[in-house]
């Protein structure tokens, strides 16, 4: 049953990493009918180079971290399945699965390592790609600094940075309950 459990949580780390790594490369690649690649109007509102450089640092960031979770995941969902269930043969000649053998292979620990580590790589893909998606506002609508273009640039960040927050504080909370429960 812990065994399952844990495959599943597994298999939810990898989708949701599949669709934030999805979100990143969107965000490098759309454009809609922006030739400029900004909704701009004042002109000393433009960011300088660094904000476009940091956003697609951030991008990378942010792949790397969601790649890194992913194959960590996909790795302990591997050894679980590899080191599964042993299949023996009782004395009445019907086969039934020793979970108790099961059990003994797999290394609880290990397990709940690799998920906090997993859990960790996680957090820090989505804490970049909030950091991308803030540079991507000041790109695409004004810099945060500028006192014409910042009122659209803060009403589209706020959200962001207090949606964000909140939602990786309750999966912390959740994964680390989950941690010391196991």
């Amino acid at each position: 049953m812990t065994t399952s459990i844990h495959i599943t949580a597994l298999d939810g780390v990898v989708n949701v990493n599949s669709l934030f790594t999805f979100a990143v490369f969107v965000g490098l690649a759309w454009n809609p009918r922006d030739p400029n690649n900004s909704l701009i109007l004042d002109q000393t509102c433009t960011p300088d180079s660094r904000v476009m450089e940091d956003m697609i640092s951030f991008h990378i960031y942010s792949f790397s971290a969601f790649l890194f979770s992913s194959l960590v995941a996909l790795g302990l969902k591997q050894a679980i399945r590899l080191s599964g269930p042993t299949w023996t043969t009782s004395a009445a000649g019907g086969d039934h699965d020793s979970f108790a053998s099961f059990l003994g292979q797999v290394n609880k620990g290990m397990v709940r390592v690799g998920m906090l580590v997993s859990g960790v790589g996680s957090v820090v893909g989505c804490v970049f790609l909030m950091l991308a998606l803030i540079n991507v506002v000041q790109i695409k609508l004004g810099t945060l600094s500028c006192a014409s273009g910042s009122g659209h640039s803060a009403a589209a960040i706020v959200p962001l940075v207090i949606l964000v927050p909140v939602a990786l504080l309750i999966y912390v909370s959740i994964v680390l309950y989950a941690f010391l429960r196991s």
